[in-house]
C-alpha cells in the first residue's frame, strides 16, 4: 500500500470516463454534461480526459453505446414476437434508468459496437422470423416509435407511483368545474384512480397491439 495508507488511484480509462459521464447525466441531465463536470467525480482535471476521449461528442457517443449495452438482445431460442417483446421491455427499463438517453439513442453519427450489435440482432430476429427486408424496416420503425414515444410520455408524467397519482388526479378533479369535463372525470374515477392501477401496464397493452399488427408474410407497401 502506498505511503500514508492511501489506496492506489485507479488508472483513468475511456470506460471510467463514460461511466462517470452517465452518472452525471443520470443525476443532472445531459445539458449539464461538460468536460469539467465529468472530470470532477473522477478526481482529475478536465484536460486529462482528452487522453481517453476526443471531446464531449465522443463522450455522448460512448454514453449512448453504454445504454444500448444494457438492453437485452432479442433471444434466439424463441419466436420473433416474444423476442421483440422482451427486447422492448428491456429497452424501456434502460431508458427509464437513463432519462436523458431517449433523445440521443438514434442521433449519433458514429455508433459504437454495442449499438451496432443491438440493431443487427433486432433485424436478425425479425429476418429469422420470416420478415422480408422491407417489412423488417417497417417493423423496427413501428416498434421503436411506440417504445420511445411511450417512455417519453411516461417520463413526463407529473407523478411517480400510485400515491402520487391519486394525489395529482384528486387535485385535478377537485379543481375542475362540476360536470364541465364528464369524460375526463369518468376515466379518472372509473379507471385511473381504481386500486391497483399502474400507468406502466399500458405499455404491455399497446406493445401487444403493435406486435399483433405485424405479419412476416406481408410484402412492403408503398
Amino acid at each position: 500500500m502506498p505511503k500514508g495508507g492511501r489506496s492506489p488511484r485507479v488508472p483513468l480509462s475511456r470506460e471510467r470516463v463514460i461511466r462517470a459521464a452517465v452518472a452525471v447525466a443520470d443525476e443532472k441531465g445531459s445539458a449539464a454534461l461538460t468536460m469539467r463536470a465529468v472530470a470532477e467525480p473522477l478526481g482529475v482535471e478536465a484536460m486529462s480526459l482528452y487522453h481517453h476521449v476526443k471531446g464531449r461528442e465522443d463522450i455522448l457517443d460512448g454514453m449512448v453505446d453504454a445504454v444500448f449495452g444494457e438492453i437485452e438482445l432479442p433471444p434466439l431460442d424463441t419466436d420473433w414476437k416474444s423476442a421483440m417483446r422482451r427486447r422492448a421491455e428491456s429497452a424501456r427499463a434502460a431508458l427509464k434508468r437513463h432519462p436523458w438517453a431517449i433523445g440521443l439513442m438514434d442521433s449519433r453519427s458514429q455508433p459504437g459496437p454495442a449499438t451496432l450489435r443491438h440493431h443487427d440482432a433486432v433485424i436478425g430476429a425479425l429476418r429469422a422470423g420470416g420478415f422480408s427486408v422491407p417489412m423488417t424496416a417497417h417493423a423496427v420503425s413501428l416498434i421503436d416509435s411506440y417504445l420511445y414515444g411511450f417512455v417519453l410520455q411516461e417520463l413526463s408524467l407529473p407523478f411517480k407511483g400510485a400515491a402520487e397519482l391519486d394525489e395529482v388526479a384528486g387535485a385535478i378533479l377537485r379543481d375542475m368545474p362540476a360536470d364541465a369535463y364528464p369524460h375526463l372525470a369518468e376515466l379518472a374515477t372509473e379507471h385511473v384512480m381504481k386500486p391497483g392501477y399502474d400507468y406502466g401496464d399500458e405499455f404491455a397493452y399497446g406493445l401487444g397491439l403493435v406486435l399483433d399488427a405485424l405479419h412476416p408474410d406481408e410484402t412492403a407497401r408503398p
